[in-house]
């Protein structure tokens, strides 16, 4: 005789998603606050407010808004995932990645940039920032190392720039293009290299879901 599993409360349990933990929702609602209003305009007030808490409660798993800010950008500080892709293409796909996320309706510009330019004068907050902007950086010459490019470490600092460029263009602009522009300079850069890039760098990217 088949058992249905609906008759087994323990197997209606297993099958139930897990509910994120009440500091795993303090930090999500930290994050899309701070994000998109901005730090200094989110208070714990607003936040324990929005996920229906009193401060107590987020004061028991974050004893201060610095220590909230801080697991904040702790949480954006997310390592480029292992591709199985050629350099190049790890590279260049870079610029696809930011043109779909400035198409993005919730796209406010770099977490860590804004950080600063909210709370510049807390080191913390600054060596957190150099320290990711740092990676991204590394991660480029690691990259180009591989690529068999002289001057990695120059032409890394380059290309992070035309990241960072793009990125303020965009927000000023409100134009995902942006990120082709930067895309066809980092083949320029690219190519100036010694390095063979085939393709179009100005062929747009494929509509994406993630961003």
């Amino acid at each position: 005789m088949l058992l249905s599993s609906q008759g087994d409360p323990r197997i209606r349990m297993a099958t139930l998603p897990a509910k994120p933990d009440m500091k795993d929702r303090i930090l999500e609602t930290a994050d899309r606050l701070f994000y998109l209003q901005g730090i200094r305009a989110i208070g714990v007030d607003t936040i324990a407010a929005e996920i229906g808490i009193s401060k107590r409660t987020l004061y028991n798993h974050f004893p201060s808004k610095d220590a909230l800010i801080s697991a904040y950008l702790a949480r954006r500080f997310v390592a480029p995932r292992p591709s199985e892709k050629s350099p190049v293409e790890q590279i260049l796909g870079t610029f696809d990645s930011l043109e779909r996320r400035f198409s993005a309706k919730d796209f406010r510009g770099c977490p860590f940039v804004n950080a600063v330019a909210e709370l510049g004068e807390d080191r913390s907050v600054r060596k957190v920032a150099i320290a990711f902007k740092e990676s991204r950086r590394l991660w480029f010459r690691d990259l180009l190392i591989k690529l068999g490019v002289a001057q990695a470490e120059a032409l890394a600092t380059q290309l992070a720039l035309l990241v960072d460029g793009s990125i303020a263009q965009d927000l000023v602009r409100n134009d995902p293009a942006m990120a082709r522009a930067a895309k066809e300079a980092a083949t320029v850069l690219l190519r100036n290299a010694g390095v063979k890039v085939g393709g179009s760098a100005s062929k747009k990217p494929r509509p994406s879901s993630t961003v």
